[in-house]
C-alpha cells in the first residue's frame, strides 16, 4: 500500500478528481515523484505479481500534524499574532480529510490485496481557505493577520475528491466534517504545542 497524493492531478483534471484522469501533468517535483512511484508499482505488479494499491490522499490533517503543513501554520500564526499567507485572497479550495478517516482507508487497503489499483482517499467536500481560516479563528478566539499573494505555479486552485471507488472497494466512509476535525486538531495544538511553551 503506497501513500500517494491528490497533487498528481495538477490543474488539467475535471473536478471532482477521478482515478481514471491522466494525472500526467504534475505541477511540482513532489507529485511527479509520487506519480512515478505509482507507475513503478504497476511494473512490479506486471513482472512479479506484487499487489500494489496506491492511495491518493487529499489534504490530510489532524492532531500531530507537521509544522510545515497549513493547519499547523495557521494555528501557530494566529496564536502568536503572526501573519499568514493566503494565496489568491483565500479563494483556493482544499478537500480536507481528517487523519482518522485516512487511517481507516489505509487499514482497509492493507486487508484487501487487489492486484494493481489506484484509489482516492478524501472527504469529497472542498472548502475555500477563507472558511478554513475562519473556523480556526473561532476556535482560537483571535483574528488572523493575512497577507494576500498570487498562488505559486506549484499550487492548483482546487482539490476535490471523487471517493466513489474507495467506497466501493474499501467500504471507505469518511465521517469527520471539517469543523469537528479542526476542533480536535486545535485541542491537540493548544494542549501540546502551546502547552509546551508555557
Amino acid at each position: 500500500v503506497f501513500a500517494s497524493t491528490s497533487s498528481v492531478y495538477g490543474t488539467n483534471t475535471p473536478v471532482p478528481f477521478r482515478e481514471d484522469a491522466p494525472a500526467d501533468r504534475p505541477l511540482a517535483a513532489y507529485p511527479a515523484t509520487k506519480r512515478s512511484c505509482e507507475i513503478l508499482g504497476h511494473t512490479y505488479h506486471h513482472l512479479f505479481g506484487m499487489h500494489f494499491t496506491a492511495l491518493r490522499f487529499f489534504n490530510v490533517y489532524g492532531p500531530g500534524g507537521r509544522p510545515d503543513m497549513m493547519p499547523y501554520k495557521v494555528m501557530y500564526a494566529i496564536s502568536h499574532d503572526l501573519p499568514i499567507t493566503l494565496f489568491e485572497g483565500g479563494r483556493m479550495q482544499r478537500d480536507w480529510t481528517y487523519i482518522d478517516d485516512i487511517i481507516g482507508g489505509v487499514l482497509a487497503a492493507l486487508d484487501r490485496p487487489m492486484g494493481y489499483e489506484i484509489i482516492n482517499l478524501g472527504f469529497g467536500s472542498p472548502l475555500p481557505m477563507t472558511e478554513f481560516v475562519a473556523i480556526i479563528e473561532q476556535l482560537a478566539g483571535s483574528k488572523a493577520r493575512v497577507d494576500v499573494t498570487p498562488a505559486p505555479p506549484s499550487d492548483p486552485p482546487i482539490t476535490y475528491c471523487d471517493n466513489t471507488k474507495a467506497r466501493r472497494l474499501l467500504d471507505f466512509a469518511p465521517i469527520t466534517p471539517i469543523r469537528a476535525g479542526l476542533e480536535r486538531t486545535w485541542a491537540w495544538f493548544r494542549d501540546v504545542v502551546l502547552g509546551s511553551e508555557r
